[in-house]
């Protein structure tokens, strides 16, 4: 066979891990997060991603993929799933936690080169971090010995965050046709090898085995192919970080060399013999900098479209019009907008496809004055609307370069979409442009009240008016939660039997 070209490096000898992974490791074990902005805004993103979860199991399509794997099977100080009665291992237990916060797409998001929810690594973090706690308080002895605590948690997700929102940062894997997942089940790996009493070898043994374990085909998000795998994805990446870091724990070896080995390392077989770029170190920018979708249960370029979609309708309704009026409408938009969600004459084939089509997400906004989860479903009223259906498909968007430099530039990192509006009569709306969405760093203080209430109403449809009371009052007390018992907290969250 012919050797590929390739401009990744030669490999290093002897048992040297490529620098990359070596970088990793080193920043699990020796950086100290001493940002007060990151530690704060990991509590907002961490009640805000198992309101998410809680949210989720509303959704029969989520709820059938939980669970033990056998029926019945209780594991012995087990991780608890919230929400549920279920008591799992802890890499099953990744999996479902992971699974239930990504399904709605509504928790937090990342937009560079490749985009992701670095909060997707909670489904592993949270899943050891209470399964090392509840048997280490029954007399047993894993990871460190000690029961985790809250805070120690959020250390974990900060630089799940930074791990995973660096390397996206100038390397697009989805140009190479794989799914931005590959960086959750690095991340989680990375974090989760310290939280089990890993040394920095072992640690950099657990992320090559997750860069040399196969990785997922990001066809699931697009056409003709999208479909609910996208919802799990997450949890099915935190399932086999978790489930690497133990075999490693157990004594199996790294690949020291994965990314760098030509023809067979990541970077020759699966990145075009291209080798990943840096524009940063590790250290907190990405929690620092973290997107939340507060308003929305929508893909994150779609949102600023969604608030435009909003100024719209009201003043549609100052004019005396509805969307019945409207002729068409042209949205300018960023390159990353129309590569992922512009589904303009597609077919609306399921949930998945329609919660990643911006059409269909402003043509409900217009004729509704609302976009909620329920609006994706079968069978729902804006899935069954004549008019929604006929105003999506007027819908057209157009790339402004102007708004794709500012997407990608790290100063501003906005997420534009501007709306014009033609309607029948002729009559021509002046554009909406919204530059950033609430939740954007840009606009945080004004977004934390509303993350609250976020967090407060997705507790709402699980559990009595004193136990939510009581679990907003704690998410709110910086001290208290971050001192909280990891398995403590997560008993707060069990439930008897699965409602939904």
């Amino acid at each position: 066979m012919s050797v590929f070209k390739s401009d990744a490096p030669a490999p290093i000898g002897g048992r040297q891990f490529d620098p990359e992974i070596k970088d990793m490791a080193s920043y699990i074990h020796n950086y100290k997060i001493d940002s007060d902005l990151a530690y704060e805004t990991a509590r907002y993103v961490f009640l805000d991603t198992i309101g998410c979860g809680l949210e989720a199991l509303r959704f029969k399509e989520c709820t059938k993929l939980l669970g033990p794997v056998v029926e019945g099977t209780v594991v012995p100080n087990g991780t608890r799933v919230p929400g549920t009665p279920y008591v799992l291992d802890p890499i099953n237990g990744a999996f479902n936690i992971g699974a239930m916060i990504r399904w709605l797409d509504y928790n937090d998001c990342w937009l560079a080169a490749e985009w992701g929810h670095p909060s997707d690594n909670l489904g592993g973090i949270l899943a050891v971090a209470d399964w090392i706690s509840r048997t280490n308080r029954a007399g047993g002895h894993v990871g460190l010995g000690s029961i985790v605590k809250i805070k120690h948690v959020l250390e974990a997700m900060i630089k799940a965050h930074e791990i995973q929102g660096c390397l996206a940062l100038e390397n697009s894997y989805n140009k190479v046709g794989l799914d931005h997942v590959v960086l959750v089940k690095v991340a989680t790996a990375a974090v989760v090898s310290k939280m089990l009493g890993l040394d920095e070898r072992q640690t950099g043994d657990a992320i090559s085995q997750a860069w040399v374990d196969g990785q997922s085909l990001r066809t699931y998000r697009h056409s003709p192919n999208t479909m609910s795998r996208k919802s799990w994805a997450a949890g099915d990446a935190c399932q086999r970080a978790v489930n690497l870091v133990m075999k490693v724990a157990k004594g199996e070896q790294g690949v020291p060399t994965v990314l760098s080995t030509p023809i067979w390392g990541f970077y020759d077989v699966a990145f075009r013999g291209k080798r990943f770029q840096f524009q940063r170190p590790y250290e907190s920018y990405v929690m620092e900098n973290i997107l939340f979708k507060v308003s929305y249960p929508a893909e994150f370029h779609s949102q600023t479209a969604i608030e435009a979609a909003k100024i719209i309708h009201a003043r549609m309704k100052d004019m005396g019009k509805t969307a019945e009026d409207i002729q068409g409408v042209t949205i300018r938009t960023h390159e990353a907008c129309v590569r992922i969600i512009d589904k303009q004459h597609k077919p609306m084939d399921n949930f998945a496809d329609r919660d990643h089509c911006i059409q269909y997400m402003v043509a409900t906004m217009l004729v509704f004055n609302r976009l909620h989860a329920t609006d994706y479903t079968d069978a729902g009223e804006a899935a069954t609307s004549p008019l929604v259906e006929s105003l999506r498909r007027s819908i057209a968007c157009v790339e402004d370069e102007k708004f794709t430099a500012s997407y990608h530039d790290p100063n501003t990192r906005s997420i534009p979409n501007a709306l014009t509006v033609t309607f029948k009569d002729g009559t021509v709306l002046e554009e909406v442009v919204v530059e950033a969405p609430l939740g954007h760093k840009q606009r945080r203080e004004e977004a934390k009240p509303e993350i609250m209430k976020k967090f407060e109403r997705h507790l709402t449809s699980h559990f009595p008016e004193a136990k939510v009371k009581t679990l907003v009052q704690l998410g709110a007390d910086k001290q208290k939660l971050e001192s909280m018992g990891v398995d403590e907290y997560m008993d707060m969250y069990v439930k008897d039997k699965m409602e939904w």
